[in-house]
Order: structure tokens, then sequence, then C-alpha cells
């Protein structure tokens, strides 16, 4: 198994303005809780590639690229799902550049990938995970899965409660 990456020192790498270079990284991303169910992500840790420019002034550019499948339940019809995700995130980390150019993930050198991961992965996200755009879901009344059962699936309506005395009179 690779050695997981939580945090990467930027300044072991000893970049000059204009240089950079490319790592490829093991990061562990924890599971997410969306709409009450829990995913997690299939392959643990996930291979990620991290770019790393120096710029000018004693700041970096920084690329983060990689795939993730999360695997848990659809969210209409609860059906099992792994979908895969592809994750491009940029950050800008420049000391004096004001909120625009200071990343939340890079402090004094030390580069978060933990986070920066997980949050990127979270962004890239659609909000909701189904099967296919049209999925029908779950019937609300037996709770059955309404894209194998098809059009012709129907239950009796209910009376409406608001008319039960009227079921009551009787005319002679």
């Amino acid at each position: 198994m690779a050695l997981r990456t939580d945090s990467f020192d930027l300044a072991g790498l000893h970049l000059t303005p204009g240089a950079g270079r490319r790592l490829d990284l093991d990061v562990a991303i924890e599971p997410f809780a969306l709409g009450g169910q829990q995913y997690l992500v299939a392959a643990e840790p996930v291979r990620a590639r991290l770019d790393v420019s120096r710029t000018s002034g004693n700041g970096y550019a920084l690329r983060l690229r990689f795939e993730a499948a999360l695997t848990g339940p659809r969210m209409r019809c609860l059906e099992p799902a792994s979908p895969l995700f592809a994750v491009d995130a940029r950050e800008v980390s420049q000391p004096g550049g004001g909120d625009e150019l200071s990343s939340p993930y890079v402090e004094r050198d030390e580069l978060d990938v933990h986070a920066w991961a997980r949050d990127a992965l979270a962004l890239a996200l659609p909000t909701t995970l189904l099967c296919r755009p049209d999925c029908a879901g779950l019937c609300p009344v037996c709770g059955a899965d309404l894209n194998a059962a098809g059009a012709d699936h129907v239950h009796e309506r209910e009376p409406d409660p608001r008319w039960a005395k009227l079921s009551e009179l009787r005319f002679e």
C-alpha cells in the first residue's frame, strides 16, 4: 500500500520563481454525507497529480487532478451506485496579494492536500446522484422502483378525507 500524503512541504522542493514540479501523491478522502446517506470513496487512497509552480514574490500556483468514485445509494431509486468524478482544482497562494490570492490550504509553505482534495471533490459532485437524468425514483405508496415497474404502475386513490361525511348521507 502506498503512503498517504495529508500535507506537503512546498519549501522542500527548493523552487525558484518560474520553476515548477509535477508530483504524484496518494491522498485519503473522508466519506461524504449527502442527503442523509453515507458515500465512501471507492479506492482509498486516491492517486492524485500535483503541479506546483513558484511565482515571483514567494508564492505558489497549484493544480490538483485526480479521479474518484463514490459508492453509496442513488438519491431517488436507492440502488447502489459508484459514479466516477474527475477533479481538476487550482489554487494560488501569493503572500501579500489579498484574499483573492490567498489559498486556505497553504500556510507557511505547508500545503494541506487532504483538505484540498476533499473540498475539490465536494465541488465536483452534482446536486443529486442519479442512475440517469430521468430516474423515476420509488413509488410513494408501495416503495417499488418506478424505473423497473414502468408507466402502468398505479394505485387506487384513497378517498379525500374532507368528503368523508358525504358518504354517510342516505337518500330514501
